[in-house]
């Protein structure tokens, strides 16, 4: 869908694609998420109307499935919303780098989605929502979505991508459900679990008569519905919210004890200046299912940011103790098309909350946030987690021990590339990269640092595999890869056609054993001091005496060596700990020095204290330590 138009409209970058072998210099442009930038979230698809989930480290945004739809020339017409069928996922644990999960055929009524959807009865599936609880003590995943205006759906699953199954073979919520009279538009739905387990469902919009200023002013169309217990039924009546110049877009998220319900300000008739058009305000109230009292609003409508604008869609979410909005914007698409033609793309922003109830204004910007925590390489990173790319895509994939619905990168063509950002190599580095790659053409991968035209570290030779979905492991030696890093992958190769697919990377650490000296550490404790004899050393006289540094781990299993002695004929114990846990002990008895080795020790990754400790001491030994060697 992209690469079409990257054919189109970025002739002279593709032009130079098409020779032979093109110098890494002639690398092809992003289209819209810059390297260094963190929006748009992603810029190989599109995603509308997006919802946030927090779980388990990562962070889930569902989106309606913006996609180009096109005039019988060839050209890109207006979004007329035809593909939001389906709910697109991405992921991520560092809000830089996001994992492309793909689609989910949620809609399935008349052959909908190739027969592959899961609500039979619905037609369209808009604006999700997503909640997670646990009941009977198991993780359940609930998606809310809209079957276009008219009603309320919800899939469960027991991960949250998936897979999904329908549990009621009809929606939620409909035009006939209990208190759902007046409602124009039923769709938008938000979800919340309060502290207690309880759910509530937040849904409506529109405007009942756009030629009557009092309709315009409070529409009464947003309703909130509490949930049963199995968050796929309704107790009781829906709650009518006035919320003021409503429009759609409902959110809710709790924050210091009170609820606040957010929602997209209409456009219609002229509003007093604290309802400005097209904007997020925003009620607070001290109940789920309110009375709410309006108080102000915090996200402009986009085209104040970007110069393109369209509605205002967006989900407030705590992430790592930092609040956040998620919204869309038409940046992918005007930078593509040179206008948005209403086809949106997902973007996440700081939030603040102030002292007095009240949110400070948003900011909106491409820079977006910054990365919170760096990405391990030697990891199996699926190559579908994308920080910046150029002129890729994705594609679903046949590759085996992926996540569910695995993708893969696909429409790889010379000076194509993807990138990761702030890769931790760690202090030792990489000594070899691999990729599972399929492909019928073949070519390189140019495996660089910092750029697309950065440092080259590596190349991986990749060979015909005999199918684009025939996959094969391919590995490469690698240097000077240490510390922190983006990471390029830069393809090349000749031809026109797609050069290879690839399925996952990843690095491989150098494996020699690391020395550390005693008295190069940090030394604690009330007595710990260094020694000449028996070697050049510390001794560690009392309780909590200490030898410690900071090691990078890459792995999370290694054998670790000490060389040590007491300083007479009793057992000296020292204990190790790695991260503030113990994780073994070494004995040493007699004074002359022996090596003794922890095997197969588990222990945290990344940058963690290394500590070498007395714990044990009953004032009848010292322990002399010479130095650490880990393997």
């Amino acid at each position: 869908m992209i690469k079409k138009f990257s054919v189109f409209l970025l002739a002279f970058t593709l032009l130079l694609s098409c020779l032979p072998m093109v110098p890494v210099h002639a690398a092809n442009n992003a289209i819209a998420k810059l390297p260094g930038n963190s929006n748009p979230l992603m810029d190989h698809k599109l995603g509308a109307d997006p919802y946030a989930l927090v779980y388990d480290g990562r962070v889930y945004i569902y989106m309606s499935s913006d996609a180009y739809v096109y005039n019988s020339n060839g050209t890109v017409k207006e979004n007329d919303f035809s593909e939001l069928n389906k709910i697109f996922v991405i992921s991520s644990a560092d809000m830089v780098n996001w994992t492309d999960h793909g689609a989910i055929p949620v809609a399935g009524y008349n052959n909908q989605n190739n027969g592959k959807g899961v609500a039979k009865w619905a037609s369209l599936s808009w604006a999700p929502a997503v909640a997670h609880k646990k009941i009977n003590g198991k993780d359940k995943f609930f998606l809310y979505f809209a079957n276009g205006a008219s009603g309320i759906g919800v899939l469960t699953a027991d991960t949250p991508i998936g897979p999904w199954t329908d549990p009621l073979g009809k929606a939620l919520v409909t035009h006939s459900t209990t208190g759902m009279s007046g409602v124009t538009w039923l769709f938008d739905p938000a979800v919340l679990v309060d502290d207690d387990g309880t759910g509530y469902l937040y849904v409506g919009g529109g405007i009942p008569n756009t030629s009557d200023p009092a309709s315009i002013a409070n529409p009464k169309t947003a309703r909130v519905l509490k949930l049963g217990a199995d968050m796929t039924s309704i107790i009781g009546s829906a709650v009518t919210i006035d919320a003021p110049y409503m429009f759609e877009d409902s959110g809710i998220h709790k924050y210091n004890g009170k609820y606040y319900y957010s929602y997209c300000i209409n456009f219609s008739g002229t509003h007093p200046s604290n309802y400005p058009a097209g904007e997020i305000g925003y009620m607070v109230s001290s109940s789920p299912m309110g009375p709410f009292t309006y108080t102000g609003h915090f996200l402009k409508n986009p085209q104040a940011f970007f110069g393109v604008g369209g509605n205002n869609h967006h989900s407030v979410f705590n992430f790592n103790n930092q609040w956040y909005v998620v919204y869309h914007s038409q940046t992918v698409s005007k930078a593509l098309l040179g206008e948005g033609k209403g086809y949106r793309s997902p973007n996440i922003n700081k939030l603040i909350h102030n002292t007095n109830v009240t949110i400070q204004e948003v900011q909106g910007n491409m820079a977006g946030v910054p990365q919170i925590a760096n990405l391990n390489p030697y990891n199996r990173i699926e190559a579908e987690t994308i920080g910046w790319n150029a002129g890729i895509t994705t594609e679903a994939s046949q590759a085996s021990g992926g996540p569910t619905n695995n993708l893969n990168v696909t429409n790889v063509h010379n000076g194509d590339w993807i990138a990761v950002g702030n890769a931790d190599f760690g202090s030792g580095g990489a000594k070899t990269f691999k990729a599972n790659i399929a492909s019928n053409a073949g070519g390189k991968i140019e495996i660089r640092l910092d750029s697309a035209t950065g440092p080259l570290v590596g190349t991986l030779n990749v060979s015909s595999t005999g199918g684009t979905q025939t996959w094969k492991e391919v590995e490469t030696t690698v240097s000077n890869a240490t510390g922190v890093h983006k990471v390029f992958l830069v393809f090349t190769g000749t031809g026109t056609g797609n050069l290879f697919n690839i399925d996952y990377w990843q690095f491989t650490p150098n494996t020699t054993g690391t020395r550390v000296e005693a008295e190069d550490m940090t030394l604690g404790g009330t007595y710990a001091g260094k020694i000449s004899s028996p070697f050049n050393g510390v001794a560690l006289y009392a309780n909590d005496d200490y030898s410690a540094y900071t090691q990078y781990f890459a792995n999370s299993t290694h054998s670790i060596s000490v060389r040590g002695a007491s300083n007479n004929s009793s057992t000296a114990r020292v204990d190790l700990q790695i991260g503030g846990t113990t994780v073994g002990s070494f004995y040493f008895t007699g004074t002359t020095p022996t090596v003794q080795t922890l095997s197969n020790i588990t222990h945290v990754t990344g940058n963690q204290e290394v500590r070498l400790i007395v714990t044990t001491d009953n004032g009848t030994w010292d322990a002399y330590v010479d130095y650490l060697q880990f393997n």
